[in-house]
Formats: C-alpha cells, structure tokens, sequence
C-alpha cells in the first residue's frame, strides 16, 4: 500500500501555461509515492482558485502565465499563503536572475523554494523542494545562491586585470581580501583600486557612455548584494552566507573547530502527525521552527538545519566563540520555555502539544563547505555530532542531557542529575552524561550572568 493510499501523501497543484511542461512534472512526481497530483492550472486565475479548491500542502508554478506573462507565478503565490497560511511553494523558473528570488521571499523564505527548470529532471530535487517546503524548510537553486554571491560585470573595454579588480569591488571584498586574491599587497591593491575609480569617473565625466555604465552598475551591485544578501541569510546558516561572500569558500574546504552542537527532536511525532491535520501540522511546525530559530540566534547560535521535527545548531562555527558551551545550554532552556508557551496557546486552540528532548555536547568538529553544483551545504563532520543526536534520544519531553564535556565546560553549571554511564550507538564505551530534567529546569539567564 503506498502512501497516497493511506492519506499520509502530500497534495501537490501544479501551474503552468504550457501543457507539455505540465504534463512533463505532473509525470515526474507521480513517481514518488508520498506525492499525488490534486489538480493543474495553466494561469493565475486558475491557480489561485484551484488552490482554494483542492487545499494543497505544496503549490508548483512557473513564474510567467496568462493573462500578461510577467510574474503571475510569484503574484498567486504571494496571494495563496495570504488566503492559506502554510501552503508550501516551489517557483519553477527559467530565469536565472536572483531579483525574481528576492520578490519571492520579500516576505519570508519559510516554505518557499525557487528552483531552476533545467535542473528538475536531474534525480529527485524537485520532490526533494515539494518535501522540504511542505514542513516549512526553504529551497533556493545552487545558481541563484551563486549569483546573489558572485554579482556578474559585463565584458567592456577594461583589462582583464582590471575586470577581475571590478568585480572583487563589485563583490564588496575588503583591501586585505582584493589583495589576497590578486597576489599584491594592501597597499598595492588599494593603489589599484584609486587608479581603476579614477579612470572610470575622468572618462564618465567626458561623455564616456560605457564607464557611467560602468559606475552605475557598480552601485546598483553593491546596493544589490546588500539585498538580496539578506535574502540569501535567510536561506543559509546564520554567519555563512557572511563567510560565503566575504571569503568565496570552494566547496571541500574544511576547518577544524572546538565547538558545541545542541539537537532537538519531538517527541512522539509519528503518533501527532498520525491523528493530524497536515495543513494544521505544517503550520505547528513552522511556528515551531520559528521559535527555535529565535531561541538559537538570541545567543549566537548558527541553526544549521531541521529535518522534519528535528532541530540541528552549532555554537562556536563558523565564528569562533569562548563560552558556547553555555551559549549552547542557555540556548536549550530558552527553546524549552519557548516552546511551553506555544504548547500553552496550542492547549486552548486544541492543537496537539510539542514535547522536546534536547542533547548537548562538546568537541572537535570538521567544518565544511560539501556538496556538488547542485547542492551545497555547510556542515559540520565528527564524533560530536553524532554524539548529540544519541544523548537527545535519552531525553524525555522538557529535559536536556548534557554530555561529560559540556557540563565541565560550564561556569555555573544548572542543577542536574548524573546519569548513569551507558553505551549509544557508535561507540565502544559507556558515555557518562548529566540531564536537566524539565520538573527541576531553571529560567535562562542572561549571559555573563554569575
């Protein structure tokens, strides 16, 4: 029996202007058993309207449609959360340039995904957005990331030299980075700089048509990366997408950090979605997620990724910091308070409640960039990892288990019990831990606090 079968598929509606393209997607998710096809619409009236209609968990639209092929795609997405709240969204686009994206997620990258269409017949990654999107997680293509990072200058009567300088500017690298990817020195590159400004303004200002194109395009650069690196910090990591354009990581570049790593799960997640609403569902989850994220980044923590009902962050990467062990306990308290007060609005509307397990713990970790063209990620690689994922499956709801490093990590460390010495998955020898358990949970306080 597959999962359309038993109800648990997610409803997909798909909108294109062009019927063999239609036909051509509808086909490709039908082969995935968690999908079903609940309708089709070719523009944006019927999309918006079969929306309504059909109540989809995901919508998959091109971006131009009747009736003035502009951006109806974007426009009847915009229109379909504002009547639906938690109606995933995946863009399908022939076009390239990150402004489309950045109309898109104006408004917030949750459960959105902007995908290329050159790109949907390779593997599963469409099925892979609808899936992402209709828990409320974010997809944006590779090549739109790309150009959000690495704004493009067109060829003109400039050197090549001096065409990689303009970029590097264009870019928004500091000196010591422009000079580091040239091969010279702060000083010399700074020269170089003047020198490429100064001949640009002299001939603009005698009439020169192609360096005021130049300067203006300059601007509109840096103004865009400005804007649309907001969007792209949206969809990333917190402090990568920083890293990304600052230090244009290539992908396999790894750096060793001490770091400490907090997971959370729900627990019970299979029963709640079993007797759930899944429209009702994604909407809990991603209010969830909202208050985890705001919980994480409080105390500088970097939410690296959730997974269905699970929650990854890292305090100490990809910026170094002293205290994360404590950043990463206070963050787990503040994720249990939070999500208390959700449970307690969730109790009065009849919602089922979220109980968190969380694990902490504290080591060396491999931070990297990973992945290929089409997908890239940062990560984080090691035994600490896959030690927080263990000890977060011996929480109970409201508690959080400390690994023996983290607790001795901590200057003040909170009331907890030590648990006996036990064996995970993984490892040879028992692993010692202490829990915080939710009856005994202090307040978070403020850090620095003593």
């Amino acid at each position: 029996m597959d999962a359309a079968s038993t109800g648990e598929a997610i409803r997909v509606y798909l909108a294109d202007d062009n019927l063999i393209v239609r036909a051509g997607v509808q086909a490709l998710l039908s082969l995935e058993p968690d999908l079903t096809i609940v309708g089709t619409a070719a523009d944006y009236d019927e999309l918006v309207a079969g929306a309504g209609a059909t109540a989809p968990q995901v919508v998959v639209t091109d971006i131009r449609m009747p009736p003035s092929f502009q951006r109806e795609g974007i426009d009847a997405a915009h229109e379909i959360r504002k009547r639906h709240p938690g109606t995933g969204i995946v863009v399908l686009s022939q076009f390239d340039d990150p402004e489309y994206a950045i109309c898109l997620l104006e408004e917030g990258a949750a459960g959105y995904g902007y995908l290329l269409k050159d790109r949907v017949a390779e593997g599963d990654q469409l099925a892979r957005a609808v899936r992402t999107v209709a828990t409320g997680g974010s997809v944006l293509d590779p090549q739109i990331v790309e150009s959000m990072v690495h704004p493009v200058t067109d060829a003109g009567d400039l050197a090549p030299s001096e065409e990689d300088l303009l970029r590097l500017v264009a870019e928004g690298r500091p000196i010591k980075a422009i000079a580091a990817a040239q091969g010279t020195t702060p000083a010399a590159a700074a020269e170089a700089v003047e020198r490429l400004f100064l001949r640009l303004a002299q001939d603009a200002s005698g009439g020169g048509q192609n360096s005021l194109r130049r300067l203006r395009m300059l601007h509109e650069a840096i103004v865009n990366r400005e804007e649309q690196g907001e969007t792209l910090s949206r969809l990333l990591p917190g402090g990568v997408a920083d890293m990304l354009r600052s230090e244009g990581r290539e992908a396999g570049e790894t750096k060793e950090l001490v770091v400490s790593v907090l997971m959370s799960d729900i627990r019970g997640y299979s029963t709640i979605a079993e007797h759930a609403d899944p429209s009702a569902l994604a909407g809990q989850l991603n209010v969830h997620r909202a208050e985890m994220n705001r919980a994480i980044l409080a105390v500088d923590g970097t939410v690296m990724q959730f997974v269905g009902d699970a929650v990854m962050a890292v305090f100490g990467a990809p910026v170094a910091m002293e205290d994360h062990a404590q950043r990463a306990v206070q963050a787990a308290l503040a994720m249990h308070e939070a999500q208390d007060a959700v449970n307690e609005r969730w109790r009065s509307q009849g919602l089922a409640e979220f109980g968190l397990g969380i694990g902490v713990t504290t080591g060396t970790v491999a931070a990297a960039l990973l992945g290929s063209e089409e997908r890239l990620e940062y990560t984080l690689v090691g035994d600490t990892v896959n030690l927080a994922q263990r000890l977060q499956q011996w929480a109970e709801p409201g508690d959080t288990v400390l690994s023996e490093a983290t607790y001795r990590e901590l200057r003040d460390p909170p009331a907890a019990e030590a648990l006996p010495p036990a064996l995970v998955k993984g490892r040879d020898t028992p692993v010692s831990a202490w829990r915080i358990a939710a009856a005994t949970r202090p307040d978070p306080a403020p850090l620095g606090a003593e």
